[in-house]
């Protein structure tokens, strides 16, 4: 039997107190067919998470760490890692999430059943220490582009997609870190009717303090600009979504 390769894409950037335990999570997968591309987005830490990144890749083949010479955010430098995949299968998982050892496992088969492209699942939010701070977040059965103008349940930590069908896709880099993933997924979702929703929980998303997508109140403005200038919705439409998606996002939070 042949089984696909699933390719893994992790940005890190001063990673080195999370990444040990986020790469132990995927070796801990029931699906062992995958390669996780961890690409160091020139982190200023002395090369702290590069060594940690080493201590697993000398030992595991399938851990491969690139090293870029120059910040280019969190778009750029999963855009590095896509460049360098293999798989039929993408996924995503940054350096301070952790995946439940079925995550891969769970999805293909969920992926088969629905006939999807593009498959998501729940997950549990925890703090720096990984303790559970808020209830989980279970997602939605499918959603489609009209969908998540409104709000976004894709979250990249449980998401994979088929690139045979989903296509060769990147992050647009002058997005940086703000609201990237999110105009990824609107791409995608513009090839495809729908994104599968896993209600199973499958993964950890670490609720960091000093995070960017933590401040909602700095995401307003790229949220907009998101409407108005890479969707091209226009004022009137772009203002109406984004009055939904602040609305919708103290309800997820809360």
């Amino acid at each position: 039997m042949i089984h696909s390769l699933v390719s893994i894409v992790t940005p890190m950037y001063k990673g080195a107190a999370y990444i040990g335990e986020t790469i132990h999570s995927v070796q801990q997968q029931t699906y062992p067919y995958w390669e996780m591309i961890i690409v160091d987005d020139c982190s200023p830490d002395g090369g702290a998470g590069i060594a940690e990144v080493k201590k697993y890749a000398d030992k595991d083949n399938r851990i491969i760490l690139v090293e870029s010479p120059i910040n280019r955010g969190s778009s750029g430098a999963r855009n590095i890692a896509l460049h360098k995949t293999h798989g039929k299968y993408i996924a995503f998982l940054d350096a301070d999430d952790i995946w439940l050892p079925n995550l891969l496992e769970s999805q293909l088969e969920f992926m088969k059943t629905k006939n999807a492209a593009i498959a998501f699942a729940s997950y549990h939010r925890v703090n720096e220490s990984g303790v559970h701070v808020l209830k989980p977040f279970i997602v939605p059965e499918k959603v489609s582009y009209k969908d998540i103008l409104k709000s976004n349940p894709i979250p990249c930590l449980t998401t994979i997609y088929d690139r045979e069908v989903v296509g060769e896709q990147y992050f647009k880099e002058e997005l940086k870190s703000l609201r990237d993933d999110y105009a990824f997924w609107l791409e995608a979702l513009k090839k495809v009717d729908y994104a599968y929703g896993n209600p199973e929980i499958l993964a950890a998303y670490r609720l960091v303090s000093t995070s960017v997508t933590r401040n909602r109140r700095k995401l307003i403005k790229p949220q907009f600009l998101i409407y108005y200038k890479v969707e091209r919705l226009g004022l009137i439409k772009s203002v109406y979504y984004l009055i939904n998606w602040a609305i919708r996002s103290i309800i997820k939070y809360s």
